[in-house]
């Protein structure tokens, strides 16, 4: 019996020493890992574990509405553009012009029935009734004297920026609800807008592990040659697979949906830049952690969902 009991604590001491062997082991994975986490961050400017968990909730929330029932997707992408819109009005302001938020925010939810109902019709007339609607807003706003533009130039900038965030995110969002509208269109919005993420992924990866080159350092300092290079790679796989196996279509509609969704979503992407160059700021808005802002995930998809809608009139 003094045997046992002289046993136990070295039995003790043992499993204690083990124990914090294991705790001194999860606590360097953890430290390797917020170390490659924090590298990769301060490389690619953004937090992955926000980025990846905001990502898959709107993945999610784009996946249930566009497969189950359209209208929901007119939901969420209302949602997005009032929001978008709302966030480059502010970023405008903020940089010196006067946009009226309230008529943009009118129009953004307007547009998204009269595309879907009415077609294309219905999405011109939105966006003409729109830019009226902002620019009589804004020419009423002056007569107030704390909305007074100092010069009718001043005015007319002011004008011209409201006409812009309708045209450039409400109007081509806008195609998006176009295309999910026609028959089978749910399939080439979701096949485009994988097609889109891919191009995102690719570029995002090769150029975190392989990025030499500069592409447009003025505009983008971050974009690389072969970060675009593994666009282009990502984009014809995405295109081409999901051409045959979502689409129903030949392979070489992959490759014509993969290269044109590389041009417009590249130049959706330096355009974005440039708007945020020429206004002094890093992201448009911070409402979407490890993203920045809804238009810092949309500027590849406005001009996409266009290019998309105009493939699908054409193979469709």
């Amino acid at each position: 019996m003094s045997d046992d009991a002289g046993a136990t604590p070295s039995k003790s001491k043992k499993h204690g020493h083990t124990r914090a062997e294991i705790e001194a082991t999860v606590a360097d994975i953890e430290a390797q890992v917020r170390a490659t986490n924090d590298k990769i961050n301060a490389r690619s400017g953004r937090n992955l574990s926000m980025a990846v968990l905001v990502g898959v909730a709107l993945g999610v929330a784009l996946l249930v509405s566009l497969i189950f029932i359209k209208e929901l997707f007119m939901l969420f992408a209302a949602g997005l553009i009032v929001f978008t819109a709302f966030e480059l009005a502010s970023a405008l302001r903020f940089a010196g012009r006067d946009v009226p938020r309230i008529p943009i925010i009118i129009v953004a939810v307007a547009i998204v029935p009269t595309a879907f109902y009415w077609g294309a019709p219905g999405q011109w007339l939105g966006l003409l009734a729109g830019v009226a609607l902002v620019s009589v807003w804004r020419i009423v706003e002056s007569a107030v004297p704390s909305r007074r533009p100092a010069t009718v130039r001043e005015l007319g900038r002011d004008l011209a920026a409201g006409a812009f965030v309708l045209a450039y995110v409400v109007f081509l969002a806008s195609f998006a609800v176009l295309l999910t509208a026609q028959e089978g269109g749910q399939w080439w919005t979701l096949a485009f807008l994988l097609v889109v993420i891919s191009i995102d992924t690719g570029a995002y990866v090769t150029g975190l592990n392989f990025g030499k080159h500069k592409m447009a350092p003025i505009i983008s300092p971050k974009k690389t040659w072969e970060g675009f290079a593994g666009s282009v790679a990502a984009a014809l796989i995405a295109g081409v697979l999901l051409a045959i196996f979502m689409l129903q279509a030949e392979w070489w509609v992959g490759i014509v949906l993969g290269l044109s969704m590389v041009v417009t979503a590249t130049f959706g992407d330096l355009g974005e830049s440039l708007i945020k160059r020429d206004l002094g700021i890093k992201d448009i808005s911070t409402w979407l952690p490890g993203h920045g802002g809804f238009l810092d995930r949309l500027d590849s998809v406005l001009p996409s969902a266009a290019a998309a809608y105009a493939l699908y009139l054409i193979f469709s």
